[in-house]
């Protein structure tokens, strides 16, 4: 049979004539002719309008990819645990018998986004160099340091530091997981198991809320200190990426990976063939993150992945959560503590609902549903502590905070809350996608920080009304991004999500007898 000669920048990639394209001939010669990546994928994924003859299991992708998130029901377990420590640290500083002020509490639970933004430049560069797999197994171990400092912590630096490690590590699995999911998941489930990220996050911070009612801080640290151990003996079973083996010319090794999350009668040459073009093509864009910047490509991600991190984090969401307890006891229906675990419980059902919808309904509408609502329950709050402070009386709409944080949580969840992780995923081409969904987190952090330590500061400044209008337009902003920047993902192979974003790849195909 004929063989299809991919000349490449990154190198020649030879294949069945068949399973590429149907070179055109002529009576007395062949000819060289130039087609798209579009033309191939379409000729690779399709044929002859035919399914293949096995279809992809679909259970070994989604047990790999919760496998996978199990860091990030490790990193949920951190961002819960503060909670537990009182509103100024109180139950913290007497339970490890340390002097503690409020500021240092809030160091204390405000240095893991840090840790989290430290982590995500060079969590992408480990990625390209180690793989996936390996990259988050080792983050298990500034995980086991991080909780064994802050379970034997003497003093308040020596919970920053813990803090810092299990921030480093936790944001390290915002990064990666991300990036495994997509490439290991089908276009058709691929959105649903991006979402498992979330789920996973949301799931630890309401287990943690949970404990934390009913067992000692050193207690719900020990317990959360073995998540990451468990994390590891299971992920160890798991599939490297095939995208990160065919990046290293290791083309075995991609089909015996995509055979065990495909299954093993599945036909996975057409899907190699697809991934192998577009990495040879994609080579050209492989270096530092400054000259990516240059690919106009990799710009649109960028502005979309950016804004996305901006708007989640500047909502306000973190504020929010951290304020619920307030709220609610101002409200005087009910207690603090069972106000966090209705909020943890509100954010794992509607995390829970985003992902059996995600790739039904789609990343744009959810997005669009989602900081919509999240503008009106900002304006509702903000407009409910105006009357207040205003000396109006509000006696007889002392639901609303509650109703308006529960919508925000709910919406949040839905929607800002699992997506743009999941879509820093699609974003990037399989050569740039480290560097640059990488920095993407970090940015996501820094802005977490920012709104956890500044939080305080303005409700001080300016009232609790102007803070959560300033939210509610920020959301309202987040709208408009949505409905003229953000595209729709779903349903496309990543190949084709990289074509709208504006690659013009062609790919030279030379037919040889």
């Amino acid at each position: 049979m004929p063989r299809v000669v991919v000349d490449a920048p990154g190198g020649d990639v030879t294949c069945e004539e068949g399973d590429v394209v149907r070179a055109r001939r002529h009576t007395s010669m062949m000819t060289e002719k130039i087609i798209t990546v579009s033309e191939l994928t379409l000729s690779v994924s399709s044929g002859d309008d035919s399914k293949p003859a096995v279809p992809a299991k679909q259970l070994p992708q989604y047990f790999a990819a919760l496998s996978a998130t199990l860091g990030a029901l490790a990193f949920g377990g951190v961002l819960g645990w503060s909670t537990s420590g009182g509103d100024s640290g109180e139950k913290l500083a007497e339970q490890y018998n340390i002097t503690m002020s409020t500021s240092d509490f809030s160091w204390i639970g405000s240095v893991t986004n840090l840790g989290s933004a430290a982590i995500c430049i060079p969590m992408g560069l480990m990625m390209d160099a180690f793989g996936r797999k390996r990259s988050m197994l080792i983050l298990v171990v500034p995980y086991t340091i991080g909780w064994s400092l802050v379970i034997w912590a003497k003093s308040v630096a020596m919970f920053c530091v813990g803090r810092f490690l299990l921030g480093f590590s936790g944001g390290g699995f915002c990064v990666a997981v991300a990036v495994y999911t997509a490439e290991i998941g089908e276009k058709t489930i691929r959105g649903r198991l991006g979402a498992f990220h979330e789920l996973m996050l949301t799931s630890g911070i309401l287990i943690s809320y949970i404990l934390g009612t009913l067992i000692p801080i050193y207690y719900l640290s020990m317990t959360f200190a073995a998540v990451p151990l468990i994390f590891f003996v299971v992920f160890s079973f798991m599939p490297e990426s095939p995208t990160y083996y065919l990046m290293k010319n290791r083309e075995e090794e991609a089909r015996d990976s995509l055979l065990r999350v495909r299954g093993p009668k599945y036909d996975v040459e057409r899907e190699l063939i697809t991934r192998k073009l577009v990495l040879a093509e994609e080579l050209q864009y492989k270096g530092s993150f400054l000259a990516a910047m240059r690919s106009k490509v990799a710009r649109n991600g960028l502005i979309i992945a950016y804004g996305l991190m901006f708007f989640q984090q500047m909502s306000g969401v973190n504020a929010i959560v951290f304020y619920t307890g307030s709220i609610f006891g101002q409200n005087g229906a009910i207690s603090t503590d069972a106000s966090t675990i209705i909020v943890g419980a509100l954010q794992v059902v509607s995390t829970f609902t985003s992902l059996l919808i995600v790739d039904r309904l789609g990343r744009k509408i959810l997005l669009l549903a989602s900081i919509s609502a999240m503008a009106v329950g900002m304006l509702a709050l903000g407009t409910y502590y105006y009357l207040e402070e205003n000396g109006v009386d509000v006696s007889s709409v002392n639901w609303i905070p509650l109703v308006s944080v529960c919508l925000f949580i709910l919406m949040s969840s839905l929607g800002f809350g699992p997506i743009p992780f999941m879509m820093v995923g699609e974003l990037f081409s399989p050569q740039i996608k480290g560097i640059a969904g990488s920095s993407a987190c970090s940015f996501n952090w820094l802005m977490a920080f920012l709104v956890t330590r500044t939080f305080n500061d303005l409700v001080e400044a300016f009232g609790n009304y102007a803070t959560f209008w300033m939210y509610s337009v920020i959301c309202a902003c987040g709208v408009l991004f949505v409905i003229f920047i953000v595209p729709e993902t779903k349903g496309k192979s990543l190949e084709q999500i990289q074509r709208e974003l504006g690659a013009k790849i062609t790919v030279p195909i030379d037919v040889k007898p």
